[in-house]
């Protein structure tokens, strides 16, 4: 069974970087997508980044591209997120995310279609 962990929320002011950890363990981690998610008070949760592990292709969210950076550490089973330039609006509690099984790159953008989720941490920007 899946299993992952994230690290590295916490509070920053508007302007301030954070980078999120998240590691993965229980499967397999290769020729898998791993997605970055946000939930914002009152708003449903959405895609923010992904990448393919075998590839390291990556997809960004328009709200974040230049901003934020998907990477990996293979050897580590362990995805970031670093996030430089935070606004106020990228508040929220970060969720990392998988599918259950080995799925090709296409679906790497497919935020809808994640089915395997982290408890989260919560990351606040103040102005």
């Amino acid at each position: 069974q899946v299993q992952l962990v994230e690290s590295g929320g916490g509070s920053v002011q508007a302007g301030g970087s954070l980078r999120l950890s998240c590691v993965v363990s229980g499967y397999t981690y290769s020729n898998n997508c791993m997605g970055w998610f946000r939930q914002a008070p009152g708003k449903e949760r959405e895609g923010v980044a992904s990448i393919f592990t075998t590839f390291g292709n990556t997809y960004y969210a328009a709200s974040v591209k230049g901003r934020f950076t998907i990477s990996q550490a293979n050897a580590k089973n362990t995805v970031y997120l670093q996030m430089n330039s935070l606004k106020p609006e990228d508040t929220g509690v970060y969720y990392c995310a998988t599918f259950s099984r080995p799925l090709p790159v296409s679906f790497c953008p497919k935020w809808d279609r994640y089915n395997g989720w982290g408890q989260g941490t919560q990351v606040t920007v103040s102005s």
